[in-house]
């Protein structure tokens, strides 16, 4: 099964729209963790299970793992995953950015050792970025396009000298991404919640690519916006995360109890809108 199958039939069987982010903050996680000798993966692992009736995807930051050397501990998670929850996808979120055979070890590392159904990555030096990630034939890869910081103005929405129509740097990579790159149907985008009219277009660009939305909760991002700018013709298509407001909803022993219940109130919520957007499109 290929991630996009995968990932269409997690979005049939849940009927969620919701992916829980996997940013785990040591200093932020409950003081009983603290005498756990992996801590990380525990807090992680039981958010997992605590959210995942709630959930299409899981969504593990790289960074977060890795500046606590905690490597081991994000393959534990993954494997947790896969063991209880194997038909749910899981996007490593690493953000990575090369060429040539560096990108191909990146992609190694995240699709061979970590075992992750998508990645996500950097367009910026072009399609030597993406290629080497598509030799997995049945992974995915997630372009950044329109992310959800305000600094991504800096360069994303540059318009492109000559282009006619006039054309935006995202709107290229969303055109791109939706045409020569995705040619074995392995490309996905990451568009920010926090710019719905920029999610509205890149959507009629690429109408049947999955689109990762980070933004809500902490960033506040609104869902019925994003729910309208980006749902596909399906009915679907959508990745909308949620990191903090999630992990974080409870401070104390109960935190897992806490992080599912707002789960189910985050995707109640997304199921909510969509219902509405689906009704205004009969």
């Amino acid at each position: 099964m290929t991630f996009l199958e995968k990932l269409r039939l997690r979005w049939q069987t849940s009927q969620s729209l919701l992916c829980v982010g996997l940013d785990p903050d040591p200093a932020r996680m409950p003081a009983s963790l603290a005498g756990d000798p992996h801590p990380i993966a525990t807090f992680c692992c039981e958010i997992v299970d605590a959210t995942a009736a709630h959930a299409c995807a899981f969504k593990p930051q790289f960074a977060y793992f890795a500046a606590c050397g905690a490597e081991d501990q994000l393959q534990i998670v993954l494997d947790h995953i896969r063991n209880h929850h194997g038909d749910i996808p899981v996007v490593l979120d690493a953000k990575r950015g090369d060429i040539g055979p560096t990108a191909t070890q990146y992609a190694r590392e995240a699709f061979d050792r970590y075992g992750a159904d998508a990645v996500t990555i950097n367009p910026y030096m072009g399609t030597d970025s993406v290629t080497p990630y598509l030799a997995w034939a049945d992974r995915g890869v997630f372009v950044l396009c329109r992310t959800s910081n305000p600094g991504g103005d800096d360069l994303q929405s540059l318009m492109i000298a000559g282009t006619r129509p006039p054309e935006a740097v995202y709107e290229r990579v969303a055109g791109l991404s939706a045409g020569p790159w995705n040619a074995g149907g392995q490309v996905g985008l990451v568009v920010g919640a926090t710019y719905p009219a920029e999610l509205a277009r890149v959507r009629a660009l690429a109408p049947l690519l999955p689109l990762l939305v980070p933004g809500i909760g902490a960033q506040g991002g609104d869902i019925e916006a994003t729910v309208a700018a980006g749902l596909d013709a399906r009915g679907a298509g959508l990745l909308i995360n949620s990191s903090r407001a999630i992990l974080y909803a409870g401070g104390g022993p109960d935190y897992a109890r806490a992080a599912g219940k707002a789960a189910r109130e985050t995707a109640e919520a997304i199921g909510a809108a969509r219902r509405r957007v689906l009704q205004q499109r009969r």
